[in-house]
Formats: C-alpha cells, sequence, structure tokens
C-alpha cells in the first residue's frame, strides 16, 4: 500500500478527501481535452444511464469482452449487460466455469487479452493521466495494452488535479472501500498490490473514456 502524502491546506486546485462529490463541468472539460491530447477518446455523458447505452453502441455483438470488478460496472448495469444478456463472449464467464487448478494459465491469457476489456479507473487526473488500482493485477496487462480495445466508465468524483492527489485518493478513500466490499463478497481483505498509470495511449483509436457528469462508484 503507498504511503499517503501529509495533508495540506485545500485549495480550488487541490480538494480535500473524502474524494466524493463530482466535479464541474469546466473541470470535466479540462480532463477531457487533455485525454484527448494523449490520444484517448473521451465522450462526456450525463449519467450511468447514458454510459450503459453508450458501451452497448461501443462494444459488437459476439466479442470476447472483460469486464473487470468495477462498482461501476456493477450499479450502472453494465456488468450484467454484458455478462448476463448472450449479446457477448463473457470472459468473465467462461473464467469462473474453469477449473482454476489445472487451468490458471489459460484463464490468465483469456483476461489479458479479451477482444474488449470494459473497466473503470480509481482516479483521472486534469492533466490527463488515468490511475488504476489492483489487489490481483487481473485487469492491468488488458489496460496497459494486451486488449485491442478499451472503454473506462469514470464518475465525475474521481476527477483531481494531479498524480500525487490521484495516488492519495486510492490510498486514503479508494482501499478501505474496496476493502470492504471484499471482505463482504470474497471472505478476503483486499490490498493495493498493483498500481498502473496511463500516461498516453499510443494507438489512437483504442482507448474510449466515457466520462461521467455524476458520482458512480468508489
Amino acid at each position: 500500500m503507498t504511503a499517503s502524502n501529509p495533508e495540506s491546506p485545500a485549495t480550488p486546485e487541490s480538494p480535500a478527501t473524502p474524494f466524493t462529490a463530482p466535479v464541474t463541468d469546466e473541470r470535466l472539460e479540462r480532463v477531457a481535452a487533455a485525454l484527448k491530447e494523449r490520444n484517448v477518446d473521451v465522450e462526456i455523458l450525463d449519467d450511468a444511464a447514458a454510459a450503459r447505452a453508450r458501451v452497448k453502441e461501443l462494444v459488437p455483438e459476439g466479442a470476447a469482452v472483460f469486464t473487470v470488478a468495477s462498482e461501476t460496472l456493477r450499479l450502472s448495469g453494465i456488468d450484467e449487460d454484458i455478462n448476463s444478456s448472450g449479446r457477448y463472449d463473457s470472459v468473465k464467464e467462461r473464467g469462473t466455469a474453469m477449473d482454476r487448478a489445472t487451468r490458471m494459465a489459460e484463464i490468465w491469457r483469456m483476461l489479458a487479452c479479451p477482444d474488449v476489456v470494459v473497466g473503470s479507473v480509481a482516479a483521472v487526473t486534469e492533466t490527463g493521466s488515468l490511475v488504476a488500482a489492483s489487489a490481483s493485477g487481473s485487469q492491468l496487462p488488458a489496460y496497459a495494452g494486451a486488449a485491442p480495445r478499451v472503454i473506462l466508465v469514470v464518475g465525475a468524483q474521481k476527477v483531481v488535479p494531479d498524480l500525487d492527489t490521484a495516488l492519495r485518493r486510492v490510498d486514503e478513500y479508494c482501499v478501505p472501500l474496496e476493502d470492504e466490499r471484499a471482505r463482504k463478497v470474497y471472505g478476503v481483505p483486499s490490498a493495493l498490490n498493483r498500481l498502473l498509470v496511463l500516461n498516453a495511449e499510443p494507438h489512437p483509436g483504442r482507448c474510449t473514456v466515457l466520462l461521467l457528469r455524476e458520482a458512480i462508484g468508489f
């Protein structure tokens, strides 16, 4: 787990925790402009319902899709749409049905390189960096470059000014909530074992961020 930075007085540019309030449209536009400069496609949408509809348009029917463990996807209904609708080849469902004792390497390959990975991040900076935190690392290879297509749904409360604040958001806010969720759902604690910072996308058209005006997820 990362060490927390000392608290500093809150300013308009550096908001204090608990990192729960949606930012203004002006700041969303600033994030969108920064991401676009780094070859990330961005759409600013009103809410989770709009993101849910847009994901259906972006993901081709029959594609092999991996939905990462994400409260944003669960609460929006996107996880259910992909894994239970029958419209797609659900990598998560296939992996769950496989014997982890004998086929774990095959499962990891499936998770690393689906046709499409759909997920979220813990923070996005106004300078255009996306920060993903993980205990297992299962989503990180696909995010980092293995999956041909990446779609990230990001609530407006995840916008922060810079990378230092993003890491503080992960450490102080996201990890405790994810630990609580993991204990309830899996019966085991979570931990910040792996951290991925996406500073730019080398392949234009590969990554799309659906940036919401509302808060959703951690």
